[in-house]
């Protein structure tokens, strides 16, 4: 993060207010392994769970203890024995996992109780509540193993989570479950995060794991993927490392069933929590449901957007000045494209009374997002909606993007060739160009 007092910083947390104002009062599900934990990274994290508590986010925890199991089970001489990434718990290695889940757990609220000052935990009011919030079931016999005390989950009890939630409290999971008969079963962290997500109809649903998020076979990151996309990659033939096999799945699951957003991030990288969550690239791979791109007619409440979108190229002279009073009244006429919530793109049809020809005006885009074609898919939107009005050509006026125009069509025209209302509205101090485009 850039040094307080810096533009950069002031320039992160401007970029960060819209999160931290969606976010307020929204419900995410945490989930880590019990390695975050044993490798003292936790201590870390609770610093960026407290910024989230902080900020109104309803968090749900949940956390593994794999690495502490095993080591009770070590101690104990007992078989640490696993069928497809599920451990086999039998009767006797359930004591050695009851106490590794606990022990885990302590540390777990201990480093959320600490209250230190002048650290990011000063102050910090973190209240933890846990339950038997999980109904567990055995998982049986799976192609003749008996799996014995590994189960999954039943029911989760949604009502009593809502009811710590509104109280303000921080809820932690443990991976282990009840049976109505009693029995106590050991769950994984996967199935425990998503059955909470999916329960509790979750805004995000985030696992941090060994890997960066998904990559694809050159080794590159994918910031962004569709269920569909997802489900794709699962498919295909690449190598995909053990951590994604497990949580891709579950993410898939949880948005297919509800949950808004699911995000893979690593958990080796300091502050990756809020870096994923504040900054609008994001550092993991973030799973929606749908694209998160949508191009859609403008409403009122997208004029702050557009404006933000178009003053600096109307500062720049790319595009003439509009107010906000004039494109609250013109905002019919507008699309805009949306990545996340943020309008990254704009463009407006204007037509003319008893005239088959209209203006294309106001077309924008981020510049962040203007490698990607989208541009090129605000005109082919507003084509498609000329078409439909029966428009047969579209005119465009420019000062500085002759050719990007030229290269898509529009031909050159003289100031005559436009309609009259327009002509006699033409800025010749501007001399902006005329280019015109037949559908």
């Amino acid at each position: 993060m850039p040094d307080i007092g810096s533009p950069e910083f002031v320039f992160w947390f401007r970029q960060a207010a819209p999160y931290i104002h969606a976010f307020r009062n929204r419900t995410f599900v945490v989930a880590f392994g019990g390695d975050l934990v044993r490798d003292g990274d936790f201590f870390s994290l609770a610093h960026d769970l407290n910024t989230l508590v902080s900020l109104g986010v309803n968090l749900v925890l949940v956390h593994g203890a794999r690495p502490q199991i095993n080591e009770r089970l070590t101690e104990a001489g007992l078989p640490c024995r696993f069928d497809r990434g599920v451990r086999i718990t039998d009767r006797d290695s359930v004591p050695a996992v009851l106490q590794a889940i606990g022990q885990v757990r302590f540390e777990i609220e201990a480093s959320l109780s600490m209250g230190l000052p002048n650290s990011p935990m000063a102050n910090a009011d973190i209240r933890v509540a846990g339950g038997n919030f999980l109904t567990a079931q055995p998982f049986g016999v799976r192609d003749g193993l008996d799996m014995q005390y590994s189960g999954e989950v039943r029911k989760i009890d949604v009502a009593a989570m809502k009811d710590r939630l509104e109280f303000g409290e921080t809820i932690l999971l443990s991976p282990v479950g009840y049976s109505p008969t009693g029995e106590a079963f050991n769950l994984t962290v996967e199935d425990v995060a998503t059955s909470a997500a999916v329960a509790l109809q979750a805004d995000k649903l985030i696992f941090l794991l060994d890997q960066p998020g998904v990559v694809d076979e050159e080794g590159t990151l994918l910031n962004e993927l569709t269920a569909a996309e997802a489900e794709q990659y699962l498919r295909s033939d690449q190598h995909i490392a053990d951590d994604i096999d497990f949580y891709l799945p579950c993410c898939i699951r949880a948005v297919r069933h509800g949950v808004k957003r699911a995000h893979l991030i690593s958990r080796h990288l300091d502050g990756a929590l809020l870096t994923e969550l504040f900054t609008h690239e994001g550092i993991g791979t973030m799973i929606s449901r749908e694209p998160l791109e949508t191009l859609r007619r403008a409403t009122i409440d997208d004029v702050g957007g557009i404006l933000a979108l178009i003053e600096p190229l109307e500062d720049q002279g790319v595009l003439v000045k509009r107010s906000r009073e004039l494109l609250e009244r013109e905002i019919e006429r507008f699309a805009v494209l949306e990545h996340d919530r943020k309008i990254i793109g704009s463009v407006a049809l204007y037509t003319f009374e008893e005239s088959d020809i209209a203006e294309l005006a106001g077309l924008a885009v981020h510049p962040d997002y203007r490698d990607g074609g989208r541009g090129e898919q605000l005109l082919r939107h507003m084509e498609r909606e000329a078409r439909r009005l029966r428009i047969r050509q579209l005119f465009v006026l420019t000062t500085r993007t002759a050719h990007w125009f030229i290269e898509r069509g529009f031909k050159p025209a003289d100031v005559e060739a436009l309609p009259m209302k327009k002509k006699t509205l033409y800025n010749w101090q501007r001399r902006s160009k005329v280019f015109i485009k037949t559908l």
